[in-house]
């Protein structure tokens, strides 16, 4: 899955859930590895309109109150609810050989090793234990451990994912 403009491509990194007190703090769910982007100083894009971070402070786990330097009121808050908070493609950290963000998986086709087209990954799963993938076809959809028994490779180029099914995987 190639981007024509990494720079124009942004991703996903937390969601305003709500205004926090009445100066314009957020109440912010974080959704990202690297919550060190939410660091004073920080530049992220909300609507795809920069802005910057002023101060952050945590809240319970994995939520985070920080505070936009323009926006001053609850009023410019509250307008944010719902809003996901986001940076350019191109500030996406690497990631080890191997791992994957969500969003370059999304899309791929998933073969089985004995070369049958499944579907495309059309959506995560992330329960506590390990990843899943939801795979979609005209007959519905399959769940997909994201484990390395099943999971044999994963080609971006060319953008497939190839699987070994294990028993009861298939139906």
């Amino acid at each position: 899955m190639r981007l024509s403009n990494p720079d124009l491509e942004f991703i996903t990194i937390g969601r305003i859930l709500a205004p926090w007190g009445v100066k314009g703090k957020l109440k912010v769910k974080i959704e990202t590895d690297f919550p060190q982007r939410f660091a004073s100083g920080a530049k992220v894009y909300i609507n795809q309109q920069p802005m910057t971070i002023d101060s952050a402070e945590w809240h319970h786990g994995n939520k985070l109150i920080i505070k936009l330097s323009a926006i001053d009121s609850i009023e410019e808050a509250q307008k944010l609810r719902g809003k996901t908070v986001e940076i350019p493609h191109s500030q996406v950290q690497p990631l080890p050989e191997g791992h994957y963000y969500h969003f370059q998986l999304i899309g791929l086709e998933v073969w089985t090793t004995q070369g049958e087209l499944l579907g495309k990954i059309t959506e995560i799963l992330t329960p506590e234990s390990n990843d899943i993938y939801v795979v979609r076809n005209a007959k519905g959809e399959i769940l997909i451990p994201a484990i390395e028994d099943v999971v044999k490779s994963v080609d971006l180029e060319q953008g497939h994912v190839v699987i070994e099914p294990i028993k009861g995987l298939l139906g």
